[in-house]
């Protein structure tokens, strides 16, 4: 879990910084790598939930 805890910040910190980019000096590509990395939170999320679901059942 602590793992999967590490992917999710870092992939926040990669938003942040490619997001920033974009609204900041109208970087495209950068707010390509921001919309990506949203998706990638999406699923890493979905999955903190699952495992956290199942370690509050132990």
């Amino acid at each position: 879990m602590q793992e999967l805890i590490a992917k999710i910040g870092a992939e926040i910190e990669a938003f942040q910084t490619d997001a920033n980019l974009q609204a900041e000096k109208g970087n495209k590509a950068a707010g390509t790598r921001a919309r990506k990395a949203a998706l990638e939170l999406t699923k890493l999320l979905k999955e903190f939930r699952k495992v956290s679901m199942e370690e509050a059942k132990k």
